[in-house]
């Protein structure tokens, strides 16, 4: 189960203004390409609550394919369950390219399980599209903090993410830091798939 908090900051200034707040502490930054994949149908997303994602890191220097279910969310703390492995980018690319090459690949727990418990024939996955995202990593106050730009074609979201056995009290320390810094912020209510699916931005609240 992964746990995290989810905050959503209302515009760009928003998250430049914590951009520069936390650029003493940051590591890193990644560029993300996130694909998704499902039958015609959506039998996944609708039938099990579930996404069979593609990610891609770095100009495709690795993929990670991941496959999340069973999402809640609520009042900015997100809970799914999620299981990822790493598949060489040449690979996942051909995959992308033509979804049914899913089927080809061996020992895929997470495969294994789409085709097994989900009943899934990797043969008629087809890729629904997806979203390119912006990740600065910042080692915050003991914290791993991730400070997303997620560039959908219907518009941009901006959000910071914190994974945590303790999410109440990394979201009482992030909305300190924002209040702080008079930053708005929001609870996530939807996951950046969820956003994707209904092809368009949340309302800001």
């Amino acid at each position: 189960m992964e746990v995290e908090v989810k905050l959503r900051l209302p515009d760009s200034a928003a998250h430049q203004k914590l951009s520069d707040v936390l650029s003493p502490y940051h590591t890193k930054t990644h560029l993300q390409q996130n694909l998704f994949f499902d039958t015609p149908s959506l039998s996944l997303a609708t039938n099990h609550l579930a996404a069979l994602r593609l990610r891609f890191y770095d100009l495709d220097s690795r993929s990670i394919l991941s496959l999340k279910s069973k999402p809640q969310i609520s009042a900015g703390i997100s809970r799914i369950e999620e299981v990822e492995e790493p598949l060489d980018p040449s690979i996942a690319r051909a995959c992308a390219a033509e979804p049914s090459r899913f089927s080809e690949i061996e020992n895929s727990g997470i495969l294994n399980r789409v085709k097994g418990e989900f009943g899934v024939d990797l043969k008629e996955l087809v890729c629904l599209g997806g979203f390119r995202n912006v990740r600065s990593v910042h080692c915050w106050n003991g914290l791993k903090l991730e400070l997303d730009e997620t560039q959908f074609d219907f518009g941009v979201c901006y959000e910071i993410e914190c994974e945590s056995d303790e999410p109440d009290k990394v979201k009482l320390i992030l909305e300190e830091l924002l209040n702080r810094n008079g930053i708005r912020f929001s609870y996530s209510q939807v996951s950046k798939f969820a956003i994707f699916r209904s092809g368009k931005l949340p309302e800001i609240k």
